[in-house]
């Protein structure tokens, strides 16, 4: 388990665990209850652990304080299957400066995720 875990509070448990699943590959790690609808899920997405929980009214704020960087072997791939998996996209591709190709998507519940990859010195 990550010293640090990210967990996302949502009120649709499948969309997300499917959107998290087909985009980046998350494997289902734990489950509570392990039988029956669950209220947690752990995903692990390459070495990093992310938690789901089920929460029937998890509130908006006008603003998100955090967002999820991820990173990809293929930021523009990836990008292109964001909204057929219930996302969008808000900006992007774009290298950056600091070496790093970035798009800007949401998750189906609108959590921000940068989606990025390493860009090769020139």
């Amino acid at each position: 388990m990550s010293t640090i875990q990210p967990v996302i509070l949502t009120a649709d448990l499948d969309v997300l665990l499917g959107f998290y699943k087909e985009l980046f590959g998350a494997e289902e790690v734990f489950r509570v209850p392990e039988e029956g609808p669950a209220f947690y899920l752990g995903l692990r997405i390459g070495d990093t652990d992310l938690g789901l929980v089920a929460k029937a009214d998890p509130g908006t704020g006008a603003a998100p304080r955090i967002l999820l960087s991820i990173g990809v072997g293929d930021v523009d791939e990836t990008l292109g299957r964001v909204t057929a998996l219930g996302g969008s996209v808000g900006g992007g591709p774009t290298d950056m400066p600091w070496g790093q190709r970035v798009a800007h998507v949401q998750d189906p519940d609108g959590n921000p995720i940068n989606l990025t990859q390493p860009v090769p010195a020139p």
